[in-house]
């Protein structure tokens, strides 16, 4: 399911400090969870097989079809979790990608006031991806706390090391890809299928013409990803030319 770093030297020092991280929270989530995630890294660290039988921990996955939240199921999946995709339904969603949502087995909530909040940040010409990312979670945070889930995921490819598994409140937060050191290209890989790369969703794309500056946002935050290794310059290429396309 997934590769050894083999002798990649980041990501060997980042898959070390996931693991310092994952001790810190070590009395926070069961023994179970704990060894498994410790086992994950130690397979992508060695190769070193570990037992991948279902346990009975239950982890909510911020869910939303891209390459990133879908690797993430997939491997949690593979790792013996019980992973409950969670899909915040945003009125930019298309209904085949809700549709194909459902053969992964998502569940689906609600953001109340979330047009309200991301016009006014149109409005304002300020960033709305940061915002609706926060939105996001918050409403997959609810979704655990009220269905007694502990772990909450997402498919976040930066937030590495000390900050790739962490506390947060009564909640630990898990950002997967980070967790594993995971990068752009190999978290498409494990999709199976042929991935069009683009920035941004359909709702990104309309307000850019009426407050170009968002494009900018949008590239600092391509090459944000490319200075930390989440992403190599040939998708950065690909990414920042659809933003100036549109």
């Amino acid at each position: 399911m997934i590769e050894t770093v083999k002798d990649d030297f980041v990501k060997t020092y980042r898959l070390h400090q996931s693991l310092e991280a994952l001790e810190r929270v070590r009395g926070e989530i069961s023994e179970e969870a704990y060894e498994r995630l410790k086992s994950l890294v130690h397979y992508r660290l060695y190769g070193k097989e570990f037992n991948r039988e279902k346990i009975r921990e239950k982890i909510a996955l911020a869910f939303s079809m891209g390459s990133d939240s879908t690797a993430s199921l997939l491997i949690l999946r593979w790792a013996g979790f019980e992973v409950v995709p969670v899909m915040v339904k945003l009125p930019q969603m298309r209904d085949a990608v809700l549709l194909r949502a459902q053969g992964y087995g998502a569940v689906f909530v609600e953001v109340p006031n979330y047009a309200e909040v991301i016009n006014s940040q149109i409005q304002k010409k300020a960033p709305i991806c940061g915002k609706c990312h926060s939105m996001i979670m918050e409403a997959v945070k609810d979704y655990a706390r009220k269905n007694g889930i502990k772990i909450v995921a997402s498919g976040d490819l930066l937030s590495f090391g000390s900050i790739s598994i962490y506390k947060e409140e009564d909640l630990i937060k898990l950002n997967l890809p980070a967790f594993l050191a995971l990068d752009k290209r190999e978290a498409i890989s494990l999709l199976g299928r042929k991935y069009a790369l683009g920035f941004g969703c359909s709702l990104w794309k309309n307000a850019t013409k009426s407050a170009p500056i968002l494009k900018r946002f949008g590239i600092q935050r391509v090459l944000r990803e490319l200075r930390a290794g989440a992403i190599d310059k040939e998708i950065a290429n690909a990414l920042i030319r659809d933003i100036l396309k549109n």
